[in-house]
This record gives structure tokens, sequence and C-alpha cells, in this order.
């Protein structure tokens, strides 16, 4: 049997975090916690929520608390694939032909409305999420580690936006929104706006290579035979349920466990419960999801129909659970 591992460092490290990030972000803890397991899984995030409740500000803040690069890029049709991952150039000093890195090129990146992008160029980015690393002419460039992706959409915008393709949207690893915040919050973001930017005041409290350190210990949590069990049910009941035409993937498996053990880890455990899986149920396979229903909002139908498969699947007990 496999040794329990000390998560003592992950938790602190994400208490260290979300401590950072409070200064600058008012409310969203829950996003903030699914934020934190995306970074202990190296997973990419797709927000979808209306302007103005904080995503790029949410970006910037994680970027400056881990001490990485960040780079913003606003998609709009015009955008190219070689905006993303960069070209070739002839210099004209050397007589050479040089490759200028493209915004890609970063430890967080900021795709502010994916969806405004065009499918060719919202392509571009399907390797780098997936192998970290790009191919311009035949020359393949490895990316940074850490490499995370954080992809917005709007929701109530249609018109001059390109739906993300499955293909593209199963890549991310967590689809969250942030809401707005509740009124005592709306006064709280006056008073702390009101004469500075605490942007500025967000000093790092990580490095990428202690980061990548905590990922791979998040990755020796354990996991219960009856967990794994009821993990793999849950994804494949998904490919079964009335109202779904396409279903999540293997990747969907592999990422609701990935998952599971890093938010165990942020919890302080070093083993994974059902009620982890339970709780990452939606954020982590609700995107991935092709319904075949209409007459709903899609995101509302997508929630129902999950509600429906988590309630159906038998959860174990907690004897069971523990490894």
């Amino acid at each position: 049997m496999t040794e329990p591992v000390d998560v003592g460092p992950v938790a602190e490290a994400a208490a260290r975090i979300r401590a950072s990030l409070a200064q600058v972000i008012v409310g969203a803890e829950e996003a903030i916690t699914l934020l934190l397991v995306a970074l202990l899984c190296e997973g990419h995030v797709l927000i979808e929520d209306v302007p103005g409740v904080g995503k790029t500000t949410l970006a910037k803040a994680l970027a400056r608390s881990l001490a990485l690069t960040f780079r913003r890029v606003q998609c709009t049709p015009d955008l190219l694939p070689a905006d993303l991952t960069g070209l070739n150039f002839f210099n004209l000093k050397t007589q050479e032909f040089q490759f200028r890195p493209g915004p890609l090129f970063a430890h967080i990146v900021l795709a502010d409305e994916l969806n405004r992008a065009t499918p060719r160029t919202q392509s571009a980015l399907l390797e780098a999420m997936e192998e970290r690393q790009v191919t311009v002419e035949g020359v393949t460039y490895a990316l940074p580690r850490p490499f995370l992706v954080l992809a917005t959409q709007n929701p109530v915008e249609l018109e001059g936006t390109f739906p993300l393709p499955e293909a593209q949207r199963d890549r991310f690893l967590l689809h969250l929104r942030l809401g707005y915040p509740d009124r005592a919050g709306e006064r709280q973001i006056l008073r702390r706006f009101q004469q500075a930017q605490p942007l500025d005041e967000v000093r790092p409290v990580l490095d990428g290579a202690t980061l990548l350190d905590l990922a791979r210990l998040c990755r020796q949590v354990l996991v219960g035979e009856a967990v794994e069990e009821y993990l793999v049910d849950l994804v494949r009941a998904t490919r079964e349920q009335a109202g779904i035409a396409l279903g999540a993937s293997p990747r969907a498996t592999l990422a609701l466990f990935r998952a599971s053990q890093a938010l165990a880890a942020i919890e302080g455990r070093n083993f994974v419960v059902p009620d982890d899986v339970k709780r990452l149920a939606e954020p982590v396979l609700g995107h991935r999801l092709l319904l075949g229903g209409v007459g709903l909002p899609e995101a509302r139908l997508r929630q129902e129909v999950l509600q429906e498969v988590l309630a159906r699947v038998p959860v174990p007990v907690e004897d069971e659970a523990r490894p």
C-alpha cells in the first residue's frame, strides 16, 4: 500500500495564495478554490461571465502572487494564429530568419473573449494547451512551465462570436463563473478602490518551481478503490443520460481524478472523499457535454442533467471511501 503523503505544504501554499488574491478580489471564494485546483493540476480554465466582474484582475493578481509572467490577448475576428504563437521574421542585421515568440510564451495567458476569435485561431491553442508546445513552420518550441490558459467568454453576446468546438472545450480542466458580489462585497470594492489600485500591492508568495513541486505532491494523494469506481461510474453515466448527446471523454475522467486529488490536498487531506468528486463534477464535466435537448438555456440544462446523473449514481459510504 502507498504511504500517505504529507499535504501540509499544499494547504499552506493555497492559503497564502488565497490571502494574496483577497487583497484584490472580493468574495468569489469558490471560484478562487477552483482556480487553485487548476494551478495544482496544470490545467486550463474557461471563465464564462459578463464583463466587469473581475476576470482580468483575477488573472493578473494570480500571476503576481506567483511571480509568473502574464500576457493578455484580446481575441477578435481578425486575430491570426501567428498573433498567438509567434512568427519567423527576416533580421536585416544578421541576414537570417529569427523566431519572434507570441503571447503564448508566458506562464499565464489570458485569452479574453476567446469565442470572438475564428475557429482557425482557436485551433492554434489546441497544441499549446495539450502538449505545452507550439509548432511554427515545422519547428517545435516548448512553452514555459507552469503554463496556464485562462480563457473568457461573454455568455450574453452572440453576434460576432464563434462557439468553441467540443475538442477545444475538452482541453479546459475547469469551467467557472465569478458571479456578482453581494451588496456588502460591492461596497467593499468601492472602499478598496477609492484611493489606490490594490493590484499594485500584490507581491509574490510562491515561485513557479515550488508550484510544480506541489503539483507533483498532489498526484500522490490517495484515492480509494470505492471512490475511484464512483468517479468512473459518474463519468460513464454522462454517456448514457437522457438529454446528453455526447458524454464526457476519458480525458474528463482523468481531469476529474486529478482535480479531486488537488482539492483534497488544498483542504488538508491526503485522501479523496466522494464529496470532492461531487463538488467538482459540474465545473469539470459540465462544459464538456454536448446536449441533445432543447427548450432551456444551455447552462441551466447542463446543470440539471448533471444533477440527475449525480442523483442516480450510488455514493460510497464513508468506510468504503477511505483508502
